[in-house]
């Protein structure tokens, strides 16, 4: 059963309180006497019982209402949702470098990391039958999400990207390998890696050229990206009242072992500029070989919120009845 609505349960909690405060009241007694003993062979008849408990039926109707706004659904039919695409990690810079601002969109001028994210989004969903992952690298690389079909997730964590997360540094070596160990269990015949860096590799255990060997064992195609203008570019710094400023640095990237990765792997390196280098990037990936893939999914669905419904319907008009015929009481 899927709940749809699950917070209405925290209704049902204030349904439980109220019913034990309303029992708790009805055990008071209306008149007091001092002895019991006469009353000690007396026991309460089947409708008084009723009476006094009748208040549950409108307690139990209550709480079918809230069952049905829950909106409980019944998976009638499993199913299986083939679609046609290759496997694809994107494998991001993160280092401090990112933050340079030489990317411009429209009139608006903006950090790389910004820009690579929007051209990212932006083929993310354009590529609806590929199963996609994310890493992200800089001292250190690490896995934001496994190979998914699930696009709205997927574009969730690449929203979550920032500068800062782990420490700084450039490990494109470790970046190719994290990206492999998503890639290496895969049964697609075509799997690929876009890296995108703005640096030379100056971090990790792994060497970029060493990496790039190990995708061409797995058959892994690279295509290597170098993010970022030639020349100098604006670096964000703070002054002496922690304001931040723009100075003008060289952020050298390393574009001859991007090249070679590129090479070695079958892919090919694209100078990132502005965004139509990433798309001419997009539009190669899109001739390669197609895969077909079987993901589990629900397709139909049983509404149970009606069921709910009628019995606290019954519920409610057989208390009304039982009031106002035997049970009824005079004033």
């Amino acid at each position: 059963m899927i709940i749809n609505s699950p917070l209405f349960i925290y209704f049902s909690l204030f349904l439980i309180i109220a019913g034990f405060f309303l029992f708790k009241r009805r055990k008071t007694p209306s008149l007091i006497f001092s002895t019991k003993n006469l009353f000690e062979d007396i026991k309460p008849s089947f409708k008084a019982v009723l009476t006094k408990n009748i208040f549950l039926l409108r307690l139990l109707s209550l709480f079918f209402i809230i069952l049905a706004l829950m909106r409980p659904q019944l998976p009638l039919k499993e199913t299986k949702i083939t679609t046609k695409g290759i496997d694809i990690v994107l494998a991001i810079d993160v280092s401090g470098s990112m933050l340079a601002k030489d990317f411009k969109v429209g009139q608006k001028t903006i950090d790389r990391l910004t820009a690579v994210k929007k051209v990212v989004e932006e083929f993310i969903k354009k590529r609806a039958n590929d199963r996609i992952g994310l890493v992200a690298f800089a001292g250190r690389a690490y896995v934001v999400s496994p190979l998914t079909l699930d696009k709205g997730w997927l574009l969730e964590n690449l929203e979550r990207l920032k500068v800062g997360t782990i420490e700084d540094g450039t490990a494109i070596g470790m970046g190719i390998v994290a990206s492999l160990n998503r890639l290496k269990d895969s049964p697609s015949k075509s799997k690929v890696i876009i890296l995108l860096s703005d640096g030379r590799n100056n971090a990790g255990e792994i060497s970029p050229l060493l990496a790039s060997e190990m995708a061409h064992s797995l058959g892994v195609r690279i295509y290597t990206i170098g993010a970022g203008s030639k020349g100098l570019a604006p670096y964000p710094f703070k002054d002496f009242f922690g304001n931040i400023v723009y100075k003008p640095i060289k952020i050298e990237i390393d574009e001859e072992t991007l090249k070679k990765i590129a090479q070695d792997t079958g892919g090919l390196y694209f100078r990132a500029e502005d965004f139509e280098s990433l798309r001419r990037t997009y539009q190669e990936i899109d001739r390669m070989e197609k895969t077909p893939f079987k993901e589990k999914g629900y397709a139909e669905y049983k509404e149970l919120f009606p069921n709910f419904l009628k019995v606290a319907f019954i519920l409610l008009l057989g208390e009304l009845i039982l009031r106002n015929t035997f049970l009824r009481t005079l004033p």
